[in-house]
C-alpha cells in the first residue's frame, strides 16, 4: 500500500489538507485586511505602504497562530479528561455488570438449593 494511501486511510492525510487549506485562508485574509487597513492612507509611498502591509500581515499570522495554539492545548486537554472519564463509567459499567451477574449467579444457585 503506498504511503498516501496509509495516511489517507486514518484521514490524518485529509485533516493536513484540510488544515493547509484553512491556513491559506487565514493568508489570504490577512494580506486582504492589511490592503484594506492602508488603503485610506494615500500619503503612504509604495515601499512604505508594503512594509505596513507586511507588518500587520505579520502580526495577525502570528496572533492566529497563538490562537490556535492554545486552542489545540485545549482540545488535548479535555481530550484527556474525557478519556479519564470514559475509562472511569467502563470500569464502573463492567463492575456493576460483574456485580448483577454474580447476584443472579447467587440467587440461582441458593433458589436450586432450596
Amino acid at each position: 500500500m503506498s504511503e498516501l494511501a496509509r495516511q489517507g486511510s486514518d484521514g490524518r492525510f485529509a485533516n493536513e489538507v484540510e488544515g493547509y487549506l484553512l491556513w491559506q485562508a487565514r493568508i489570504a485574509e490577512a494580506r486582504q485586511r492589511a490592503q484594506e487597513f492602508v488603503r485610506p492612507m494615500d500619503w503612504l509611498t509604495t515601499a512604505q505602504r508594503t512594509e505596513i502591509e507586511r507588518h500587520y500581515v505579520t502580526d495577525n499570522l502570528r496572533r492566529a497562530k497563538g490562537d490556535l495554539e492554545r486552542v489545540a492545548a485545549r482540545c488535548r486537554s479535555l481530550r484527556a479528561e474525557y478519556e479519564h472519564r470514559y475509562r472511569t463509567l467502563r470500569r464502573r459499567c463492567v463492575g456493576s455488570a460483574l456485580a448483577a451477574c454474580a447476584a443472579f449467579t447467587l440467587l440461582v444457585t441458593l433458589w436450586m438449593l432450596l
